[in-house]
C-alpha cells in the first residue's frame, strides 16, 4: 500500500488532508494507513478529542481505530460499483476532533484489480454481406464490456483466422476500444455463402481474461452502395428533467442504390450501451426523442452512435453528441459534522459550537450556496473551507436571560428560482455560578418573649439565587460574634437548609435586651458566592421577677425597729419601704399596701412611694411594739409581690424599747426552735422547763446590770441608717448621702462625736451575731437627708452583751 499525506492549518480550527491509495476488494479490517502518524497526532489526542469519521454517505467503507490511530477497511470496496468507468476512483471523508475542534479530510483512492473478464452483450453476431462488397469494407462489431480500468481493462480483439476478413481496432472519444471487420478479399457467394468466425476480446490483466462471441456471416447478392450520413457528427442540447418524447435532433443517411437497396433504417449502435433507457430513434425517419428522465447531475453529455443500414445490409455510422443543460432542481443539503450542546454560559464570544457541510449537486450558479442564521440569535456563521461552515457565538451568553436556543441555519442557492434547506440546532446553555444569593429583606427584625422554650422558632430567613441546580442551593451560615461575653451560637442557631432561626436557650430580658447578628447565605457553586444580612431579635419582657425589698433589710438574725416618739403628730414619717423590680415597663411599676398591722388605725402606707406615716396622734395607750406587714406588688399580668415586716417601737426612752424588743428576740428564738421541742416529746419537758427558767433569770440579771451601766454613763445613742436609704419620692432613687463617724473608748465616759444634720427617724438594731465586749470602735454610718430638722442632734452608739444576745443600740436625742 502506498500513501501520502498533506497537513494544513487554517483559522482557529485545524484542517489537514491525507490521501491513501488501496486496491479494491480488500478484506474487512485490512489496514489502510496510520492516521495518527500521518497527521502528527498523539493517540491521547485522538481519544480525548473523540476522533470520529463523518462521511455523509449511507455506506461507511472505512473505520477509524482511535485507540491505535489507524484506518482500516470497514466494508467491501468494489471499484466498479463505486466509480464505474471514472478514473481515478476515490472517495473522501472527514475526521473530526473536539476540544479544540479539528477537521481533517482524507481521500482514499481505490485502484483496480483484474476481477472481471470482457463480456459481450450478445452471444451471436449475424452479418449479411453482399458479395459485391468492396475490399476494405468495414463491418462494426459489438464491443466487449470490461468493468475494469487501466491495464486490467479491455486491451485488444482477436478474430479467428480466415481468408476474407481481418480485424481493425479503434478507440472512440472516451477511449473505449471497439473492433471492425475489414474485408480484405472480395466475397464470392457461389463459392462460400456462409461463414462462421469467433471474435475474442482480451484484457491486459495478470492473469489475462477473455470473452468471445460468434460471428455468422451470410453472403448476399450484390448491393454495391452503402448508406452515407450527411454529417459525421451531430450536436444537440436537452434540458435536464425534460419530459418524455422531447425532440432532440434528426439524423439522415442516403443510399445511391435503387429500389429496396436504397431504403435506410436507423438504429443505435451496440456501442451505445444503456442509451436505450434515455433516448429513442425513429427507424424510418431518424428522429431522436427523449425516453427517460435526463439528469444533469448523473450525465452531463451523451454520445450516440447511429447506424444507417440499407436493405442490402450495407451500413454507415454517425455520431450524435447531446449536451445536457442544468436546471436548479436540487436544494442544498446540510450535513452536521459536529455540534456541541450544552455550552457553558461563560464561554467567550467566538466559541465554536458546530461545523456543518453544505452541498448542492447542481452546477454553476445553481450550485452556489449562501448560509445564514434566521432571527436575532446571538450567533453567526462563517466559512472556513469550501462547503464547510463554522457556527460560533457572537456574544457572551447568559443562561439567566435565555437558557435554550433553537438556531435555524438556512442554506440557499443562487439559482432561479432559488432553493433552500433549513437545519435547526437545539443549543442548551449550562449554568455557572455567577449570581450571589440575595436576601428578600435588607434587614430582619423579630421579637421573642423571654423565658421562651429552647429550640423555639423565631423567624425564617429567605434568600434567592438566580442560578440553578447546585449553584442555586443556598446554605444559611451564622457568622460568629459575641453577645454578653458569650458566642452568638450559644444563644441562637440557624438551620442551614431552611434558614429558620431557633433559640438555643431560654432568654432572660434582665440580662440581654436584644441580639444583633449576621447570617450569611452561601450557594453551592465553586467557588461559592454569598451575601450577608443583619438580624435583630428584640427580647420582650415578662413579669418573671417579684419585687425586691431593699429596705428595711430582712436578716435572719437581726431585728430592725423604727422608733416613733409618743409625741409624734399625724403624718409623722416612720420609715419608707424601698423596693425595686428588675423587670421593665409596667411589670416594674410598684404599689405598696399595708397587709397586716398591730394597730391599723395608727399607720398607713403610701400606695406609690411606700412611706409609712401615722394617721393619728400617738398616745400613751399605744403598744410599744408595733408590727406592720407591707406587701409590694408590681403591675404585671399576673402580678408578683413581696412582703416585708416592719417593726416599730413607740417609746420615748431606750429602756422601755430595750425591754420590749428583748422579749421579741427571745420569742423569735423560741418560735424558731418550736419544731425541735415538739420532737423531744414529753420525756424532756421537765428538763427543758428547768433550763428555760435558769436562762431567763440569767438574762434578766444581765439586762438589769447593763441597764444600770447605761444610765450611769449618760451616753448618747446614734441612730443607724441603712446604706443608700433616701426619700425616693416614688422613684426609688437615692440621691443625698451624709456620713457620720462616732468613736468611743471603754475606759472613759466621754466620747468624741461628730455632729451632722440627719433627717431619718430613730432606728433600733439588735444583732445577735456580734460578739466580744465593748471596746474602742469607730463606725461609719451612712444616712440620707430626707426631712430637715431644726436642731442638731447628738448620735452615739454602744452595745450590750448577754449570754445569748448582743444588742447594738443607736439612739438619737
Amino acid at each position: 500500500m502506498v500513501h501520502s499525506s498533506i497537513r494544513t492549518l487554517r483559522d482557529a480550527v485545524g484542517h489537514g488532508q491525507i490521501r491513501y491509495s488501496i486496491p479494491e476488494e480488500m478484506k474487512k479490517g485490512s489496514l489502510i494507513g496510520n492516521v495518527a502518524q500521518d497527521l502528527g497526532l498523539d493517540l491521547r489526542r485522538l481519544r480525548s478529542g473523540r476522533a470520529r469519521i463523518v462521511t455523509g454517505e449511507s455506506i461507511q467503507y472505512t473505520e477509524l481505530k482511535a485507540d491505535k490511530g489507524i484506518l482500516v477497511v470497514n466494508e467491501r470496496i468494489d471499484r466498479e460499483q463505486l466509480c464505474g468507468d471514472t478514473t481515478p476512483c476515490s472517495f473522501s471523508f472527514e475526521v473530526i476532533l473536539e476540544n479544540p475542534m479539528e477537521l481533517h479530510q482524507i481521500t482514499v483512492e481505490v485502484t483496480d484489480i483484474n476481477d472481471h473478464s470482457p463480456t459481450f452483450k450478445k452471444s451471436n453476431l449475424k452479418f449479411e454481406i453482399s458479395e459485391s462488397a468492396l475490399t476494405g469494407a468495414r463491418f462494426p462489431l459489438t464491443t466487449a464490456d470490461d468493468p475494469d480500468v487501466g491495464v486490467n481493462g479491455l486491451r485488444e480483439y482477436f478474430l479467428t483466422e480466415n481468408d476474407h476478413f481481418l480485424i481493425k481496432q479503434n478507440s472512440n472519444a472516451d477511449r473505449k476500444k471497439y473492433a471492425e471487420m475489414v474485408l480484405q478479399k472480395p466475397l464470392d457467394r457461389e463459392t462460400n455463402s456462409y461463414m462462421s468466425l469467433k471474435l475474442v476480446a482480451v484484457d491486459g490483466g495478470t492473469p489475462q481474461r477473455s470473452g468471445t462471441v460468434n460471428i455468422d456471416i451470410t453472403v448476399l447478392d450484390a448491393n454495391d452502395n452503402a448508406p452515407v450520413f450527411n454529417q459525421s457528427v451531430y450536436k444537440a442540447t436537452v434540458m435536464e428533467n425534460a419530459p418524455r418524447d422531447t425532440y432532440i435532433t434528426t439524423v439522415n443517411a442516403s443510399d445511391a442504390d435503387f429500389g429496396s437497396n436504397s431504403i435506410v433504417t436507423y438504429s443505435f449502435s451496440d456501442l451505445n450501451s444503456g442509451i436505450g433507457d434515455f433516448f429513442t430513434i425513429d427507424e424510418k425517419y431518424g428522429t431522436i426523442l427523449t425516453k427517460g428522465s435526463i439528469d444533469f447531475e448523473r450525465d452531463k453529455t451523451y454520445e450516440l452512435i447511429i447506424e444507417g443500414k440499407d436493405q442490402g445490409g450495407l451500413t454507415d455510422s454517425s455520431k450524435v453528441i447531446i449536451e445536457v443543460t442544468d436546471v436548479n432542481d436540487n436544494a442544498p443539503s446540510i450535513s452536521v459534522m459536529s455540534f456541541t450542546s450544552p455550552v457553558s454560559e461563560d464561554s467567550p464570544s467566538g466559541t465554536t459550537i458546530g461545523i456543518i457541510n453544505v452541498k448542492d449537486i447542481d452546477s454553476s450558479e445553481n450550485g452556489q450556496v449562501n448560509c445564514r442564521i434566521e432571527g436575532n440569535a446571538p450567533f453567526k456563521i462563517k466559512s472556513n473551507l469550501r462547503n464547510y461552515y463554522t457556527l460560533i457565538t457572537d456574544t457572551v451568553l447568559d443562561r439567566e436571560h435565555v437558557s435554550e436556543y433553537n438556531i435555524s441555519v438556512v442554506a440557499t442557492d443562487t439559482g432561479m428560482p432559488p432553493l433552500s434547506a433549513k437545519k435547526i440546532f437545539n443549543l442548551k446553555i449550562t449554568d455557572v455560578n455567577d449570581n450571589a444569593p440575595v436576601f428578600l429583606q435588607s434587614m430582619y427584625n423579630a421579637f421573642v418573649t423571654e423565658n421562651n422554650s429552647p429550640g423555639v422558632s423565631i423567624l425564617t430567613l429567605r434568600a434567592k439565587d438566580h442560578d440553578e441546580n447546585q449553584n442555586a442551593h443556598i446554605s444559611y451560615i451564622l457568622e460568629e460574634t459575641t453577645v454578653a461575653g458569650s458566642p452568638i451560637s450559644s444563644h441562637i442557631s440557624v438551620n442551614a437548609e431552611s434558614g429558620v432561626v431557633h433559640a438555643v436557650r431560654s432568654f432572660d430580658y434582665e440580662q440581654i435586651k436584644q441580639l444583633v447578628f449576621v447570617v450569611r447565605a452561601q450557594d453551592g457553586g465553586s467557588p461559592p458566592l454569598s451575601s450577608n444580612v443583619t438580624v435583630k431579635i428584640l427580647i420582650q419582657d415578662q413579669n418573671d421577677n417579684p419585687p425586691q425589698v431593699l429596705y428595711p433589710v430582712q436578716t435572719g438574725g437581726s431585728v430592725v425597729a423604727e422608733m416613733v416618739p409618743r409625741s409624734a403628730d399625724v403624718g409623722y414619717l416612720v420609715t419608707k419601704v424601698v423596693a425595686v423590680d428588675v423587670d421593665s415597663g409596667q411589670n416594674a411599676w410598684l404599689s405598696y399596701k399595708l397587709q397586716k398591722a398591730t394597730d391599723r388605725a395608727l399607720f398607713e402606707v403610701g400606695l406609690q412611694n411606700g412611706e409609712i406615716r401615722t394617721i393619728r396622734q400617738v398616745n400613751d395607750k399605744d403598744a410599744v411594739k408595733q408590727r406592720l406587714t407591707v406587701i409590694v406588688e408590681d403591675n404585671g399580668q399576673p402580678s408578683r409581690s413581696a412582703t416585708v415586716i416592719v417593726n416599730v417601737a413607740v417609746a420615748d426612752s431606750f429602756p422601755e424599747v430595750l425591754s420590749e424588743f428583748t422579749d421579741l428576740i427571745h420569742d423569735k428564738e423560741y418560735n424558731d426552735n418550736l419544731t425541735f421541742y415538739l420532737v423531744l416529746a414529753l420525756a424532756v419537758v421537765s428538763f427543758l422547763f428547768i433550763t428555760c427558767v435558769v436562762v431567763i433569770i440569767s438574762v434578766k440579771i444581765y439586762r438589769w446590770r447593763q441597764s444600770r451601766i447605761l444610765y450611769q454613763s449618760n451616753l448618747p445613742v446614734i441612730p443607724y441608717y441603712p446604706p443608700r436609704y433616701s426619700d425616693t419620692l416614688g422613684t426609688g432613687t437615692l440621691q443625698h448621702v451624709y456620713n457620720y463617724e462616732v468613736c468611743r473608748t471603754t475606759d472613759s465616759r466621754k466620747s468624741d462625736c461628730k455632729f451632722g444634720r440627719a433627717g431619718s427617724q430613730n432606728v433600733l438594731i439588735m444583732d445577735p451575731s456580734l460578739t466580744g465586749t465593748m471596746h474602742e470602735q469607730c463606725q461609719t454610718i451612712t444616712g440620707l437627708h430626707q426631712i430637715k430638722t431644726k436642731q442638731h442632734r447628738i448620735q452615739c452608739c454602744f452595745k450590750e452583751q448577754s449570754a445569748t444576745t448582743i444588742l447594738h443600740v443607736c439612739i438619737m436625742y
